[in-house]
């Protein structure tokens, strides 16, 4: 990761740690570096979030990238996967999209994609840095003719949309599903798609008011699905986060199908029907042991990568695999996509669920969930606070007591000032003061802010 950049773009409180000029730069940059790279007028696309900062960065970004002679279009409120495949089909030099993902509404961020949709290789991001903190020559302006436009390019998020609706293998005719938007990217997309589709569509926190993404709604908090699901009869939820790139689901009976589960789900499916290529579906060491077991039991093989989509993806490519991704519901399937898509994943759970008639809560029954905690402590530096001493003997001390019965995991958040703890044991008693004990010991060092 670099200063700013980190597994999932440059994410920050808006106008505190991510600017306006951080964006006209990061925007003036990519539209000389690709004029340049290509020999020929650079051409950018940009969707965006709901949040009141995103029309903000939207146009410092294309102030910025006009003025070094891009052309840019602009896909408007839209998803991160939208993006992600526009920017691969339509052949644009590189795509942008404006979010900070399940974050709160305050923080924003800039999510970059090369010409492959895919996420921007580490030796550009550190070459926009250098820029950033003027440590490279000043971009030359572009004048005349050569200066870039604009040009509203919602036509293609209606494309995407319609790529959706043909990758469905089945009719969801008489099916009730709910569909939580978390007042985020989806709220103009997945209803069309379900309701093309023939469902039964019932929405929540379809109503952005630039304020209210991710508040109390949505992939993090998914009992307000949950209980929407179980109080009105439906078959089914899905629930997503600002972007749209992740998915929780609901069972009818309330069973939450949470990354870990849709893995399962749909790695057993395309086992059985022999598309599973290499046996083998691609994880984070966040996933629970539960899940290996159950896999191990189905005689599908995993691999485990560090936490981030971008990892998993990376993984997938190297290795040919079709299916990976992580328990918070960020789910790649690249035979379809190049990045974590939730309408996507949606699609792909009712696939199983209707080719199997079977609810999914009975697809997932085969695995049984660790118990596990995971709490966040926001600390004043990320590697100070992991590397102390005192905090490294307690997380030893944790895990000498685990044994095999359990695991502690320590890291530091890749988008987010916090160190992420998370225990895996045989009860929730014991994570919970596992999990405690090591966040006492950040905070006696004096690392918690």
């Amino acid at each position: 990761m670099g200063k700013y950049f980190g597994t999932d773009g440059f994410r920050g409180e808006a106008n505190v740690d991510l600017t306006y000029d951080h964006a006209v730069r990061i925007g003036r940059f990519l539209g000389w570096y690709y004029g340049k790279k290509n020999g020929k007028k650079c051409r950018v696309v940009i969707g965006k979030d709901t949040r009141r900062s995103s029309y903000m960065y939207e146009y410092a970004l294309v102030a910025g990238l006009t003025a070094s002679g891009a052309d840019v279009y602009l896909m408007h409120v839209t998803t991160t996967p939208s993006v992600s495949y526009i920017t691969r089909v339509d052949e644009f030099d590189c795509g942008i999209m404006i979010s900070a993902s399940h974050n709160p509404f305050y923080d924003n961020g800039i999510k970059l994609l090369n010409s492959q949709g895919e996420k921007m290789d580490e030796e550009t991001i550190l070459e926009i840095e250098a820029y950033l903190d003027g440590e490279t020559e000043e971009i030359p302006l572009a004048v005349k003719e050569e200066i870039g436009c604009t040009v509203d390019y919602v036509a293609g998020r209606n494309r995407y949309v319609g790529y959706l609706i043909s990758i469905a293998t089945h009719s969801f005719r008489n099916v009730k599903v709910g569909l939580d938007c978390s007042n985020g990217s989806a709220w103009q997309i997945a209803q069309n798609v379900f309701d093309a589709l023939g469902a039964q569509t019932y929405v929540i926190n379809a109503n952005p008011d630039g304020l209210n993404i991710n508040t109390n709604c949505g992939s993090t908090h998914i009992e307000v699905l949950q209980k929407y699901v179980v109080d009105n009869g439906l078959d089914v939820g899905f629930a997503y986060d600002g972007d749209a790139d992740r998915c929780i689901a609901v069972s009818g009976d309330g069973t939450i199908i949470d990354g870990d589960l849709t893995m399962y789900v749909y790695g057993v499916y395309m086992k059985e029907r022999g598309k599973l290529l290499n046996n083998t579906v691609v994880t984070t060491v966040m996933s629970n042991f539960g899940l290996y077991k159950a896999f191990e039991a189905a005689g599908i093989d995993y691999e485990k990568t560090a936490v981030g989509d971008k990892y998993v993806y990376e993984n997938m490519v190297n290795n040919g695999h079709r299916i990976g991704g992580e328990q918070s519901g960020h789910i790649i399937f690249s035979k379809y996509a190049t990045t974590g898509d939730g309408i996507l994943t949606s699609l792909k759970l009712m696939e199983v669920m209707l080719a199997k008639e079977k609810t999914l809560s009975q697809l997932a029954a085969p695995v049984k969930i660790f118990p596990q905690v995971l709490k966040n402590i926001r600390v004043k530096s990320k590697p100070e606070a992991r590397g102390d001493e005192a905090v490294i003997a307690a997380v030893d001390g944790v895990a000498a007591k685990l044994g095999n019965e359990g695991r502690i995991l320590v890291r530091e958040s890749g988008t987010e000032p916090v160190i992420r703890v998370m225990v895996e044991a045989a009860t929730l008693e014991e994570c919970e003061s596992y999990v405690d004990e090591v966040i006492e010991v950040i905070k006696k060092q004096g690392h918690a802010v």
